[in-house]
């Protein structure tokens, strides 16, 4: 079988600004004027491609995760101040594929409908794709059609120790999961309100 061959990035150039188009002269008039005859100049030359290690892709990717996340963050808690939650920004990027990844934004603990109480994560990753129902991956099925995927899981663990998936809930964790923003900080909101009247404000957004 045939190893898989290792995604190699590179740094595309800025964008050139515009250029004013060059007027043409006859090249017999340019003769005349400059005793030189007018080489055509080729339409582009190629760049030399600087290559960026997978470490400096991973940094990349992690910033701008960082930086989606913290707008989410400030988004959520800007909505009413009776529902605030703690920012626990930390990003992750894939194995092999470090221009994906995802970020945690914020955790909590909540009442779910029947009275339990259930912590819970809130990512950002820059993907789209399944959460698995196997503890030893967390996504499946990857796909980049969407640039964005929002979505919270029930987690467990002792303070201190890395926390897993809560299964007892479903057997992926997931409480919700979508590509639109706004859903998103709608179905945070509804994990963080703390009574019906607020519910129902948050419902109408």
């Amino acid at each position: 079988m045939q190893a898989k061959k290792k995604i190699r990035y590179y740094e595309a150039p800025p964008p050139s600004p515009p250029v004013a188009p060059e007027v043409k002269i006859a090249a017999h008039s340019e003769f005349l004027r400059t005793g030189r005859i007018g080489r055509p100049k080729p339409i582009w030359v190629p760049e030399e491609r600087r290559y960026l290690s997978h470490a400096q892709v991973a940094e990349r990717t992690g910033k701008r995760l960082e930086e989606a996340g913290e707008k989410s963050h400030e988004r959520i808690n800007g909505f009413h101040r009776s529902i605030q939650f703690p920012k626990i920004i930390a990003h992750h990027t894939l194995d092999q594929r470090p221009h994906l990844g995802y970020c945690h934004v914020t955790a909590a603990r909540t009442l779910l409908s029947r009275r339990v109480p259930v912590s819970w994560s809130f990512y950002i990753a820059n993907f789209f794709s399944d959460i698995s129902e196997e503890e030893e991956k967390f996504f499946e099925r990857i796909s980049t059609a969407y640039s964005r995927m929002y979505f919270a899981v029930a987690v467990e663990g002792e303070p201190g120790q890395p926390f897993r998936i809560n299964r007892s809930i479903r057997k992926n964790g997931l409480l919700f999961k979508t590509s639109d923003p706004m859903e998103a900080i709608k179905n945070v909101l509804m994990l963080g309100a703390s009574n019906e009247a607020l519910r129902e404000i948050i419902k109408k957004l």
